[in-house]
C-alpha cells in the first residue's frame, strides 16, 4: 500500500515570494496534501514585514490548491482571512491518522509542548509558530515536530518545510535539499526528553 506524501509548513506570513516557492516545492516534492499551521496572511503585530510581503498573492497562489490544503488557525489568522481563501483556516486542530500513530496538527499558541493534548506514546504534536524547526520526543513517549518557518525562520534556522512520507519525517530548504530527518516508529524510552535536532 502506498502511504500518502504530505508536505507540511507554517507561517507563510503573507510573503508572496517564499509562498511561491513553497508551491514549486509542492509540485516538486509530487506530494497528494498540503498541510498548512497557520498564519498564512498576515504578518502579525511582533513580526517585521517579510520579503516580498503581498497577502493578495499569496491567495492566488494557494488557490489552486484548495482541495488539497489541509489547514488550521494561527494566532495572526482572523475570519477576514477565511473570507478571501477557497480552502478552511478556522480550525484549532486537525488530527491526521499515520498507521497506528495520530499525528495532531495545530498551530501552537494554544496547544504546545507546555499545554500538550492528550497523546500516547509515539503520537505527534505537529505545530508552527515559534519559526524554529524542532524534533523533541517527550515524556511520555510521543513527540513533538515543528517545520519552521516558510518566510520569517528564527534562531538561524533556513526557510523550509517538511514531508512526511511513511513514517518518516524530513526537514527540507525551500530548495529541496533534505537537513534532517526522523523515522517516528523507532521511539526511544518514554522518560525523558531527547532533542532530535
Amino acid at each position: 500500500m502506498k502511504h500518502p506524501r504530505y508536505l507540511i509548513a507554517s507561517d507563510l506570513h503573507g510573503s508572496a515570494l517564499y509562498t511561491r516557492k513553497l508551491v514549486e516545492a509542492f509540485h516538486r516534492e509530487e506530494a497528494d496534501r498540503l498541510i498548512l499551521l497557520g498564519d498564512i496572511l498576515y504578518h502579525g503585530p511582533r513580526n517585521d514585514l517579510p520579503e516580498g510581503y503581498a497577502p493578495k498573492e499569496v491567495i492566488a497562489l494557494l488557490s489552486p490548491l484548495a482541495e488539497r490544503i489541509l489547514c488550521v488557525r494561527g494566532n495572526c489568522d482572523a475570519e477576514v482571512d477565511q473570507m478571501v481563501l477557497p480552502f478552511p483556516i478556522m480550525a484549532e486542530y486537525s488530527l491526521l491518522p499515520v498507521d497506528d500513530l495520530t499525528v495532531f496538527i495545530t498551530h501552537g499558541h494554544h496547544y504546545n509542548t507546555d499545554n500538550p493534548p492528550p497523546l500516547h506514546r509515539g503520537d505527534v504534536l505537529l505545530h508552527g509558530h515559534t519559526h524554529v524547526p524542532a524534533c523533541l520526543h517527550q515524556p511520555g513517549g510521543w513527540w513533538y515536530l515543528n517545520p519552521g518557518s516558510v518566510s520569517l525562520p528564527k534562531e538561524d534556522s533556513p526557510r523550509g518545510y517538511m514531508t512526511l512520507e511513511g513514517g518518516t519525517f524530513y526537514w527540507k530548504t525551500l530548495e529541496g535539499r533534505t537537513w534532517k530527518e526522523a523515522p517516528l516508529f523507532d521511539a526511544p524510552p518514554a522518560t525523558t526528553v531527547r532533542q532530535v535536532f
